[in-house]
């Protein structure tokens, strides 16, 4: 747990505490002005700031900075490096931590030594993906429901990704892969695999083994293969399973939402209606009405 000393004590408003995430924590805290000390810890972190622009002064590692603070600025610690800040103004700070085991395990994915990757303190940081990121991680913190834990993967290994690309440790730029995709009968193998296995908890690492690739090839390779990525073609997949569901069989719609593999009824109303622009209702009593035309076809 981080400890705050000094003047201020950060309220944390949202948190990705009990939500199961792999690899990556999230904490979305408000910070009150003054002058705050950050020690050294196991985790790489990030902080991006929200909200109106502040001075601030500050220092990691040894190397010290005075800036105006704005929206999407990103400062980098890495693991074992402390850290003051010091602001004139309260301020919002989305903290993203990284385990360094899951940067190794990338880094050996994208053919890297992880021992010739050095992450090294860095100040106001601006980059769209990096940004990018950090806003799909606070959506996903705000949102009623969760997404689906694969979600969190992607982003966790997508900011992975970016830190090793962005590191100044010096490395050869990577392999460029192209259009590779997938044999039609390996793809064919692992979505047979998710439509089997809608109804679980599916996870990159699991897909990855099976079709006998890295978690980085396989996002890659699943994107040129299918168009879309891992993620979205399992949420589609859902959807339509459920919306099938709702056509050809009596089950009540919690008992549609497990089996379809969303978290509740809720979060299948809100993922339906976000795909589709309908409610779970809609699509019920569209199937009522078109399901009697098509017992009267098949009497003829």
């Amino acid at each position: 747990m981080t400890t705050y000393t000094e003047h201020r004590s950060p309220s944390i408003l949202l948190s990705s505490v009990g939500r199961d995430w792999t690899g990556l924590d999230a904490d979305f805290v408000h910070i009150p002005r003054g002058l705050s000390h950050v020690p050294g810890g196991e985790l790489h972190r990030l902080g991006m700031h929200y909200g109106p622009p502040v001075n601030a002064d500050c220092s990691i590692g040894g190397k010290r900075m005075r800036r105006v603070q704005k929206p999407g600025d990103i400062d980098i610690v890495p693991a074992g490096i402390g850290g003051s800040w010091e602001d004139d103004a309260d301020c919002h700070i989305l903290r993203l931590s990284l385990h360094p085991s899951l940067l190794k395990h990338v880094a050996e994915d994208m053919g890297r030594d992880a021992g010739k990757i050095e992450l090294l303190p860095r100040f106001q940081v601006r980059d769209a993906r990096l940004e990018g990121i950090g806003r799909a991680v606070k959506a996903d913190l705000e949102a009623d429901t969760p997404s689906d834990p694969l979600f969190i993967e992607l982003l966790a290994n997508a900011l992975a990704v970016r830190l090793i690309e962005t590191a100044n440790g010096g490395f050869p730029a990577p392999e460029k892969h192209g259009e590779a995709k997938f044999p039609e009968r390996k793809l064919r193998v692992l979505t047979e695999y998710i439509e089997a296995n809608l109804d679980q908890k599916l996870q990159l690492a699991d897909l990855a083994v099976l079709a006998g690739v890295s978690v980085t090839r396989l996002k890659a390779l699943f994107r040129n293969s299918t168009g879309t990525s891992v993620h979205q073609y399992v949420i589609h997949r859902r959807v339509e399973y459920a919306r099938a569901l709702m056509g050809t069989t009596t089950m009540s719609v919690s008992e549609i939402a497990l089996a379809a593999g969303f978290a509740h009824q809720s979060h299948m109303t809100s993922t339906i209606r976000r795909v589709l622009g309908q409610t779970p209702g809609e699509i019920a009593r569209h199937a009522s009405e078109f399901r009697p035309n098509l017992q009267r076809l098949a009497r003829t």
